[in-house]
């Protein structure tokens, strides 16, 4: 992985995503062949290597009897680091008014959030994210990812691990596709899209027709040409693949 990228990695449920980011983050060990943190052997860290990342689990697993507040405040005990200020936090979430609620009082949505920040509380540069978005609103989830942006662009690395591919496809820089345990393909969103999409655009009428065009020397297809200057035409598409058209082209198989 390189700096300051998004790296995703995707696959359905089963596929050993979680079971890789475990592996890469300490908790399981046993496996076969070689990783590498900051250019040193992974199991020639010691403790220290839990002050230069950040991890994110899938579900909320909080001190449920204390508040939001007293969490991130205990949590951030565990580092010989500075750490930043929890309210600072609480608030970049919509959390800061509800920073001394206990967190069984919590719905959901809120212990993902509480989830996420705490990830963030030592400032780690390398952060692992498991299934970011789940469980959260539209609005909290475009939150969520737009402080993700942001830290991006500040020069933090991600490591992200989900099935959802629209996400993926908005947040990631490069992604990996995994199946049964393998990886089928690794590259930028951009270019999967297009490698396994059609070089066409498809023009959707008013009156329920379509017609689909190639993108080779669309400028110069005089019958593109007139159809735009119609008033008929309701949408214009191209005909890029999704990711999960990707995904299922490569493998034959859904997400579910």
């Amino acid at each position: 992985m390189k700096k300051g990228e998004i790296f995703g990695f995707l696959g359905p449920s089963g596929s050993g995503k979680s079971t890789t980011q475990k592996i890469l983050y300490k908790i399981l060990k046993g496996y076969e062949g070689e990783l590498r943190f900051d250019d040193k052997p992974l199991e020639s860290w010691g403790l220290d290597f839990y002050n230069q990342i950040g991890v994110c689990f899938e579900l909320p697993n909080h001190y449920s009897k204390l508040s939001a507040l007293e969490n991130l405040q205990f949590f951030a005990s565990f580092y010989q680091v500075p750490t930043k200020d929890p309210m600072e936090l609480l608030a970049m979430v919509g959390l800061e008014q509800e920073a001394k609620k206990k967190v069984s009082d919590y719905p959901k949505g809120m212990k993902m959030r509480l989830n996420f920040i705490r990830a963030l509380i030592h400032d780690p540069d390398f952060l692992f994210l498991d299934e970011p978005t789940s469980g959260l609103d539209p609005n909290n989830a475009r939150m969520i990812k737009d402080i993700i942006l942001r830290l991006r662009d500040e020069g933090k690395t991600f490591f992200i691990t989900t099935h959802n591919m629209f996400d993926a496809d908005e947040l990631c820089d490069r992604v990996a596709l995994l199946h049964r345990g393998e990886m089928v393909a690794q590259e930028k969103p951009s270019v999967l899209k297009l490698r396994y999409g059609k070089n066409k655009v498809l023009v959707q009428m008013k009156e329920g027709g379509k017609h689909e065009f190639d993108l080779d020397r669309l400028g110069e297809n005089q019958s593109f040409l007139n159809l735009i200057k119609s008033d008929s035409i309701q949408t214009i598409h191209s005909e890029e693949a999704s990711l999960e058209d990707v995904f299922i082209r490569l493998t034959g198989e859904t997400l579910l």
